[in-house]
């Protein structure tokens, strides 16, 4: 867990921490913006079913797009602090020897 006191010191990056919480952050958003667009839709097909439709599947899509692409990019943020802790590991070992 990251304290307030990590805000001021360079020595523990506190992204790794926090980033879960952003993830969260982006699919609540995702999904609010696919409801929103599943309720579109509806409302589209009321003018023209087909339009509706499309605009409907395009939603859905969107949404689990939306999902996959947010968790790869939390990934790869979230590896690249990894590899920098395991550097750090590796020249701390070459260092005592």
């Amino acid at each position: 867990m990251f304290e307030f006191r990590d805000l001021f010191q360079w020595d523990r990056f506190i992204t790794p921490t926090i980033i879960k919480t952003f993830y969260w952050l982006v699919i609540a958003l995702i999904c609010l913006f696919g409801i929103s667009g599943i309720f579109s839709g509806l409302a589209a097909m009321a003018i023209s079913p087909f339009g509706g439709f499309i605009l409907l599947l395009s939603s859905i899509a969107s949404v689990v797009v939306g999902v996959i692409f947010s968790r790869i990019a939390a990934e790869l943020i979230l590896i690249v602090f990894r590899i920098n802790e395991h550097l750090g590991a590796i020249r701390d070992q070459g260092s005592g020897h």
